[in-house]
C-alpha cells in the first residue's frame, strides 16, 4: 500500500508504528531511505558469511520481516532458529503473516528489546532500530548483545547518522531531501514526517557509533555500506 498518511494539514502526533504504519511501512522506508534494497542484500551477504549451524539468528526491530527473510534465504548453515523482535503488536502480527509460511524454525516476539536475553548467536541485526532506542540505554543494549553472541559471532547495525561539519550535514541533508521528492513525496508530506519524527529518531555521527561497539567489546568494527546519511556497521567479536 501506498504511503499517503503525512498528505494533510492535520496535528501531527509523534511517529509511531502502529497499524496505520504497519500498512505502509515498506513502501514509506523504501521511499525514505537512500539505498534501503542494497542495505537489505547487504545484511543478507554478511548472514551468509558470519553464520554458523546450531545457532539463533536475531532481528531486533523487525518490523515487516525484510531483515529475517533476507537472512534466511541466504542461509545454507543447519539447525538455525530465526528469532524476530518486536515492540508492536501490529508489526509482530504482519511479520508473521509475512513469514510464517516462509521460514522454518521461526520465532516472532513481542517484546521491548532492550528486556529480551541473547543466547547462542551468531547473527545479530538491528537495522534501523538503534535510533529509536533511548540514547541512555543504547550501550547496555550492546553490551548484552556482545555477551549473546559466541566467538566469531557478528552485529549489523543500520541507521540514520548526522556529520559534525554543518556544510556536509546541510549538503547531505538536501540530497536526502532530494531523494524523497523523486519518490513522489510532496513538500507538505515531507514537512510533516520530519515534524512527526523528530524527537522519536534520535541519530548519532559515526565515529560515536564506532567507539561505542570498541567499548563494548567487539573486536573489529567496519562502516561497509553507506548511502547519504544511511550508514551500516559490521562487528565482529
Amino acid at each position: 500500500m501506498r504511503d499517503d498518511l503525512f498528505n494533510s494539514h492535520n496535528d501531527i502526533a509523534n511517529f509511531r508504528f502502529d497499524e496505520s504504519v504497519v500498512e505502509v511501512f515498506d513502501d514509506m522506508v523504501k521511499r525514505s531511505v537512500p539505498g534501503y534494497d542494497s542495505m537489505i542484500q547487504m545484511v543478507g551477504l554478511v548472514a551468509r558469511m558470519y553464520g554458523k549451524d546450531n545457532t539463533n539468528y536475531y532481528d531486533l526491530g523487525s518490523s515487516t520481516g525484510a531483515i529475517t527473510l533476507a537472512i534466511s534465504l541466504n542461509n545454507d548453515h543447519k539447525n538455525n532458529k530465526f528469532i524476530a523482535i518486536d515492540n508492536s503488536p501490529d508489526m509482530v502480527k504482519k511479520c508473521q503473516q509475512n513469514l510464517s509460511k516462509k521460514i522454518d524454525n521461526l520465532e516472532v516476539i513481542c517484546s521491548d528489546i532492550n528486556e529480551i536475553t541473547i543466547q547462542n548467536a551468531s547473527i545479530v541485526v538491528l537495522n534501523l532500530t538503534l535510533q529509536f532506542v533511548d540514547v541512555s540505554k543504547r550501550s547496555a543494549l550492546l553490551k548484552k548483545i556482545y555477551d549473546g553472541l559466541n566467538p566469531g559471532g557478528v552485529l549489523i547495525i543500520s541507521e540514520k547518522i548526522h556529520f559534525d561539519d554543518n556544510e556536509n550535514q546541510e549538503q547531505i541533508t538536501q540530497l536526502h531531501l532530494n531523494f524523497k521528492r523523486a519518490n513522489g513525496y510532496s513538500e507538505l508530506e515531507i514537512a510533516n514526517k520530519r515534524q512527526a519524527i523528530e524527537n522519536v529518531l534520535i541519530s548519532e555521527n559515526k565515529k560515536t557509533h564506532i567507539d561505542r561497539l570498541k567499548q563494548c567489546g567487539f573486536k573489529e568494527t567496519s562502516c561497509y555500506f553507506q548511502c547519504l546519511n544511511f550508514a551500516s556497521f559490521l562487528s565482529v567479536k
